[in-house]
């Protein structure tokens, strides 16, 4: 009989992927992974947040492990999440970027550091799962590991797994991967899963993002597209690109977003929405996933956030596991530091981080 380890979150996906596999005959062994210390800082009020204490999560995991009868591991990996997630959340935004943390916790944490770390607690298991939607198969004609996205594209989570490698493909399983949100809560509330009508986790931390910053103010010029001063800022890490909340309007009758921050002279430039829409954006840090590298430009749907629509454009490989990606249409908001995810008939074709 295979065994499999199942990350638990106290959430009701991960515990009906439990259930799945323990009725389709697996040994199934669940582990809850512990990231958050007193060292990081705690929303004021309660949430459902990614980030932040964890007692609750684990007593409900706890619930789930005894109404399923498997054993509960919980797996220490705040040090490497601290390393992996938070150091280059706070990096990121210190030079004008916004990072996705999620992407991060998911390749290097979740995906990497809990099965690693159980099996050095001599957890022994065959596979690992989770309760994420997505797919996954092998493509024999190219001798490859794919990831495919989930039929009901709301819920679709491949944007946020693009940087697994093929040996963790290999060994990853998706039991919800064919079902809906709603098909799933009407499963878990015929079984009575103490978790049925448990709200969604929504983001990665529910408090001020300046609360994990933490960084002391940095003033700077905000200015036009010409370079003329607007007004002053206290930290680049406050702005995003398509912001408008905190811009003067120079003068203009125009509204003015932030079209671009600029780490290097600590400033934020302003414009008008039109100037928020390019058709060019170098991608780097790339992981090839569903095909090795391509030699030739290649035509494919590009996502460069997770509530972006996929857009049709020619993406060129270059060295150093850089790509340049030209969109057949302007895209707005295209942002440093966010995910552009590549994608050929829902499958995932690869992903790295906007430059």
């Amino acid at each position: 009989m295979e065994k499999v380890l199942v990350g638990l979150s106290g959430g009701v996906d991960s515990a009906l992927s439990a259930y799945l596999l323990k009725k389709q005959g697996y040994e199934v062994i669940g582990a809850i992974m512990s990231i958050w210390d007193d060292s990081l800082p705690a929303p004021k009020e309660a949430n459902n947040a990614c980030l932040g204490p964890e007692e609750e999560d684990i007593k409900t995991a706890k619930k789930v492990a005894d109404f399923l009868n498997i054993p509960l591991k919980i797996i220490d990996c705040r040090e490497i999440y601290k390393k992996i997630v938070i150091e280059n959340f706070k990096k990121e935004y210190g030079c004008g970027h916004t990072p996705n943390p999620c992407i991060w916790c998911n390749s290097y944490v979740k995906f990497g550091a809990l099965p690693e770390m159980a099996k050095k607690q001599g957890i022994l298991f065959d596979k690992f799962a989770t309760g994420h939607y997505a797919k996954i198969g092998f493509d024999e004609s190219v001798g490859r590991w794919f990831l495919e996205k989930a039929p009901q594209d709301e819920k679709d989570q491949t944007y946020f797994l693009y940087r697994l490698n093929q040996i963790q493909l290999s060994k990853i399983l998706f039991p919800l991967g064919n079902f809906s949100k709603p098909q799933v809560r009407e499963m878990a509330k015929k079984i009575n899963l103490p978790v049925a009508e448990k709200q969604d986790s929504q983001d990665f931390y529910c408090g001020d993002y300046n609360d994990i910053l933490n960084f002391s103010p940095k003033p700077g010029n905000i200015v036009d597209m010409t370079g003329k001063v607007l007004g002053k800022h206290n930290g680049i890490w406050n702005y995003t690109i398509g912001k408008r909340k905190g811009l003067t309007q120079g003068g203009t009758k125009e509204p003015l977003y932030v079209i671009k921050i600029d780490g290097k002279n600590n400033q934020i430039i302003a414009g008008p929405k039109s100037a928020l829409f390019n058709k060019e954006m170098f991608v780097g840090q790339i992981n090839w996933l569903s095909i090795a590298c391509p030699s030739e430009p290649i035509k494919a749907l590009v996502k460069i956030r997770r509530q972006h629509k996929e857009a049709p454009a020619t993406i060129t490989a270059l060295e150093n596991g850089r790509a340049k990606v030209v969109f057949d249409e302007g895209q707005m908001s295209i942002t440093a530091g966010q995910s552009a995810v590549f994608y050929l008939n829902n499958r995932v074709l690869g992903g790295g981080i906007i430059e």
